[in-house]
């Protein structure tokens, strides 16, 4: 009998580890440890970037986007605009949350539920003492989820609560393919977003200093319960890719592994997202070729600059041929709307084939207000559109009165009268 006992309790071991060898948390980040030690030095850089065609790329994570901060534009996209989930890189929206509402200096004591959270942790328990300020770094650096509880419940009193402010905030940010159910992105069927939205919000939360040094942080120290606790960023390519800046990395099975990064060189700022890659390396490996991909294909023109050279020159030719009918004045000024950047991301092999189309109506009819739009200018690059900007009346002309034309009639009598007695 003690034999069976034994050998029972042998099989339900062996069971058990069999479970736990092959288990992968289902709301986990950046809990894949075996991957952690990924060699990121100059020479992998180079290999992985080797590859610089676009056609060439061969990315493996599923949903991609590169957003040129600047100009908005994107330089790069793969199915971008699917809706997908995002893992922990929700806590980019949760530490803005955060940040704009809620006093940073104040102390925090821990739930029981906040501390019952599962997958990747800051190692909170229940009672402890920690200040909201040091629960954004437990958050972004380390990805804890028991911290991002405890942040919502400190901002609005409950997790369903804080959701309501993140949704509201995303409408804001006319995030419309965009969807919160809770601060830590563990898995849920209404809880996504889109690649290019998530490259949206990233550059919003980066306007914020607080924000940005939080995530630009490789290392820092805490304090729970009066006792330092040092936390190391889980960003892979923080420290040491050049020019990247942050901001946050993410892991669920439902959403694979993401990593929304920032990276700066000179004048160029861009925000690349990879969603979905099968590996902590893929995800990196992406990263790595589609930001050197970036800064090697594209270069900022002044597109202003080129705006305003050619409309000054169509003024100069063609303003004597704009004509207003039934107008106080023929004298129209013109102006140009107010461009949202003045350079933007070209293609070098793009960069002097631009074009501009200067489209206008010649035949106005009064009234003429002012800001009233009467053209348009566009740049061309590889036979797309890259900015259209509107062309507006910079002065009012009015639409004659009857008072108008009987001063006109009165004149033209005048002088056909005067004339006619000169020729006698």
């Amino acid at each position: 009998m003690k034999l069976k006992i034994r050998i029972k309790k042998l099989l339900i071991f062996i069971f058990i580890t069999i479970l736990l060898a092959n288990y992968s948390p289902s709301y986990g980040d950046d809990l894949d440890y075996s991957e952690d030690n990924l060699n990121i030095d100059e020479a992998s850089i180079q290999e992985t970037s080797a590859s610089i065609s676009e056609k060439q790329l061969n990315l493996n994570s599923r949903y991609c986007v590169v957003l040129d901060r600047a100009s908005k534009k994107k330089l790069f996209g793969k199915s971008e605009d699917k809706q997908v989930k995002m893992a922990s890189t929700t806590k980019i929206m949760t530490a803005i949350i955060v940040i704009e509402n809620y006093d940073l200096n104040k102390q925090a004591e821990i739930s029981k539920k906040a501390a019952g959270t599962g997958g990747s942790r800051l190692g909170l328990k229940t009672g402890d003492k920690i200040t909201i300020h040091d629960l954004l770094y437990g958050l972004m650096l380390c990805s804890g989820n028991d911290a991002a509880v405890a942040l919502a419940e400190n901002v609005t009193g409950s997790v369903p609560a804080f959701s309501e402010l993140m949704n509201k905030k995303a409408q804001e940010l006319n995030l419309n393919n965009t969807h919160f159910e809770s601060p830590h992105g563990l898995d849920s069927d209404n809880h996504y977003t889109t690649a290019y939205e998530l490259a949206l919000l990233s550059d919003y939360a980066l306007k914020n200093t607080t924000f940005s040094k939080i995530v630009g942080t490789k290392t820092y120290t805490i304090t729970i319960n009066g006792y330092p606790k040092t936390l190391s960023n889980t960003n892979e390519l923080l420290g040491n890719l050049n020019g990247v800046y942050g901001i946050k990395t993410g892991f669920t099975n439902g959403a694979n592994r993401c990593l929304v990064t920032a990276c700066k060189r000179g004048d160029m700022d861009i925000i690349c997202i990879v969603l979905g890659a099968d590996t902590k390396k893929f995800r990196t490996q992406d990263s790595i070729k589609l930001i050197e991909y970036c800064f090697k294909n594209f270069e900022y023109v002044n597109i202003e600059e080129i705006i305003r050279n050619k409309f000054e020159s169509w003024k100069k030719n063609n303003l004597n041929f704009v004509t207003v009918y039934k107008g106080t004045s023929n004298n129209v000024e013109l102006e140009l709307s107010k461009l949202d950047t003045n350079i933007f991301p070209i293609k070098k092999e793009f960069k002097n084939e631009i074009e501009t189309v200067i489209s206008i109506n010649n035949n106005l009819i009064a009234p003429i207000h002012q800001g009233e739009i009467i053209g348009s200018i566009k740049i061309f690059s590889n036979n797309c559109v890259i900015s259209n900007i509107n062309i507006m009346a910079k002065n009012n002309i009015s639409k004659k009165s009857i008072m108008d034309y009987l001063y006109i009639f009165s004149k033209n009598y005048t002088n056909t009268l005067e004339n006619s007695v000169s020729l006698f």
